[in-house]
């Protein structure tokens, strides 16, 4: 699988859409990962994100599935 399976080309989401669709879905229903640094996730980040830094993502994208609809911040 290549990086581009994780993801489907959408436009960008405002915050309050955003907002609307973590409020709405169950957190086992999509991937939501902050690709900030560790010091910047640990300052804070949205319930339930996974921190992949974003240099790592691509060694850790087996660990998603595709099949959901992922949210990257």
């Amino acid at each position: 699988m290549s990086i581009l399976d994780y993801f489907k080309p959408i436009s960008t989401w405002s915050a309050e859409k955003i907002r609307l669709f973590l409020k709405e879905k169950n957190l086992e229903s999509y991937n939501l990962v902050d690709v900030r640094t560790p010091k910047e996730y640990e300052r804070g980040h949205l319930p339930g994100a996974r921190l992949i830094p974003v240099g790592e993502l691509a060694d850790h994208l087996s660990e998603l599935d595709p099949k959901k609809t992922t949210i990257v911040y």
